[in-house]
């Protein structure tokens, strides 16, 4: 392999985002506050280091709320939100229950109720399967269908084409959703939406980022885990630009062939993956040599969400 990397472009913003910062923040106090262990329904974030690190202070990871967490335990539900379902089964366990979904998944759900009440056949633009689309879907599962693709868009039929809206998951591809929420309204042109965008703002900066800065590299490498859909969506905006991408869970799963005769490595990483681990990829490439090293900033994000108030209120407890 011939190692030519010269340059180094970083995507900013990358990384954390508001709703991700508070879900990890929510279990790192519970478990000061309330001491180990503290269970958490699914993966709190959708990166395995986070997982990893939260899991060695004392976090245990469920599937679901069952039998293997004790009656009246603390248990923090994940940024992915979850439907009601899962609130009542925790209720009836009796589960000392902290939510760390992420305010703008709230939002989803309140759109679904709201549309539900109105009774609007609710299109949920999503992957089927994510845990968000799942948590969304149980708000309203007599009125919600899921579209994946403009493909399930064509083979829909709704009861009253006058009463349809949609919302969508909030880490979805900003062109893509765009493009199916065209052919919805191609197909149904009296549809109506959210007031405002369902994709998050994290979501939507971190594909801007990455679209700006492809054009300019060889190579664009992204930080995040398999299951993280914003990841995944960050690589597919590289490709769709012509730039080759993949996404790594960190440094070590690098593969020599990816940077045969490649000049500029542009890196970015998802929202739910932390600056460690960039730090640790941009080492990877220094200690190669590598000098030039900047940033492509798009915008500057300053949004942050308040901690759970059950969190809130027992951290003001403690201050003398």
């Amino acid at each position: 392999m011939s190692f030519a990397v010269e340059k180094l472009l970083l995507a900013a913003p990358r990384g954390y985002c508001a709703g991700v910062d508070r879900a990890v923040q929510t279990v790192e106090r519970a478990l000061e506050l309330y001491g180990a262990p503290v269970y958490v329904r699914k993966e709190i974030v959708h990166n395995k280091h986070v997982v990893e690190q939260l899991r060695d202070r004392g976090a245990i990871f469920v599937d679901e709320i069952d039998d293997s967490i004790p009656a009246g335990a603390t248990t923090v539900f994940s940024a992915h939100g979850v439907s009601p379902a899962v609130h009542a089964q925790a209720a009836a366990r009796a589960l000392s229950t902290i939510d760390a979904t992420c305010p703008l998944v709230t939002k989803v759900h309140v759109e679904a109720k709201k549309f539900a009440a109105e009774g609007y056949t609710i299109v949920l633009i999503g992957h089927g399967g994510h845990e968000e689309v799942e948590g969304t879907m149980g708000e309203a599962p007599e009125s919600i269908v899921l579209v994946e693709t403009e493909a399930d868009v064509d083979a829909l039929d709704v009861p009253d084409p006058d009463k349809i809206a949609y919302i969508s998951q909030t880490t979805l591809s900003v062109d893509e959703t765009r493009t199916i929420i065209d052919r919805l309204r191609e197909k149904f042109p009296a549809i109506t939406g959210p007031r405002t965008d369902d994709i998050c703002y994290a979501t939507t900066n971190r594909q801007a980022a990455v679209k700006q800065m492809a054009s300019e590299c060889d190579l664009v490498l992204v930080i995040g885990s398999q299951n993280s859909s914003n990841s995944q969506r960050l690589v597919d905006v590289a490709r769709d630009y012509g730039t080759a991408s993949y996404l790594i869970d960190n440094e070590s799963q690098l593969q020599d062939a990816w940077l045969d005769g490649k000049r500029v490595v542009g890196i970015s990483s998802g929202a739910s993956a932390p600056e460690e681990l960039v730090r640790r990829l941009v080492a990877f490439f220094t200690e190669r040599g590598v000098q030039d090293v900047s940033e492509v900033e798009v915008v500057r994000e300053d949004v942050r969400f308040m901690l759970p108030k059950r969190i809130r209120e027992d951290l003001a407890a403690q201050t003398p």
